[in-house]
């Protein structure tokens, strides 16, 4: 947090009481989001133990509610997201529903009032997130732009990538941008789908590489598993979603993201020992 945050000193602070610094509440989200409790318990616990954090002033919770949609904190929490993801190269993409009450895992109420598509690695590790709605297919390409972004900042073009999808994302389009992203695709097919690439050649290529090596193309694409492994223990994790604005929730999402992060780095950092 303070690697992508200093805090600014004013020379002439405003009259009345000063504002909490943006830096400070963003450390109190990802504490709150950590231990998965209310904001009102939070303004004790911040009390008791926020010295050890870096926190020195007490914080309202009604503060610690509103610091949620300020764009500044979401701002400073993206650059912990980016600054706490590293990658393998062994991508692999889905799309889950994520529950606003534990009602939502009832069959009568199957349509997500919110849903994620998200790129993990095969640690787990989140690469790109969105919780927009949208279709996960449509997403998925702002998603692999994301990924380009990343292996370029790298300086693994060299990297041998791959992007391993399910059937939900059949798309020539998407096939040839990852190819051109530097991914090779593994993309499960569906039962009425052709040779033909229409102005794709990635396409082409992808199944024919599937039918000349099906078990070496399907050890390739068991990868994928790790994106429904990674939203199961999200969900089992961190609970439901409790914020309701767009921002909020937003914000909620990827302190979770991070404090999953963190924890698959510290795991295998310490493998590795």
């Amino acid at each position: 947090m303070d690697e992508v945050h200093t805090p600014i000193s004013n020379r002439y602070p405003p009259v009345g009481r000063p504002a909490t610094d943006a830096g400070v509440l963003a450390k109190s989200i990802l504490f709150v989001e950590l231990l998965g409790i209310p904001e009102r318990k939070s303004e004790g616990w911040l009390m008791i133990i926020g010295r050890h954090m870096g926190i020195y002033q007490r914080i309202d919770d009604r503060v610690l509610g509103k610091a949620y949609k300020r764009h500044e904190i979401i701002r400073i929490l993206e650059s912990v997201f980016v600054n706490n993801r590293s990658s393998d190269g062994n991508y692999c993409g889905d799309g889950t529903g994520l529950e606003k009450s534990r009602k939502d895992n009832y069959e009568s109420t199957k349509k997500k009032n919110l849903y994620m598509t998200s790129v993990v690695d095969s640690r787990e590790i989140v690469q790109a997130f969105d919780i927009s709605g949208k279709q996960e297919c449509r997403i998925m390409h702002l998603l692999v732009l994301e990924l380009k972004k990343i292996i370029e900042s790298s300086g693994s073009e060299e990297l041998k990538a791959k992007l391993t999808l399910d059937a939900g994302f059949v798309d020539r389009k998407l096939t040839q941008l990852i190819e051109d992203s530097g991914l090779t695709p593994y993309i499960f097919p569906k039962n009425n789908l052709t040779l033909k690439s229409k102005g794709s050649p990635a396409w082409r290529k992808m199944w024919l590489s599937l039918l000349n090596s099906v078990q070496e193309w399907l050890q390739e694409y068991h990868i994928r598993s790790h994106s429904e492994s990674f939203h199961s223990s999200f969900k089992r994790i961190f609970g439901i979603i409790t914020k309701d604005l767009d921002e909020a929730v937003y914000t909620q999402v990827l302190c979770r993201i991070i404090h999953n992060n963190r924890r698959k780095l510290n795991y295998f950092q310490m493998a590795t020992l």
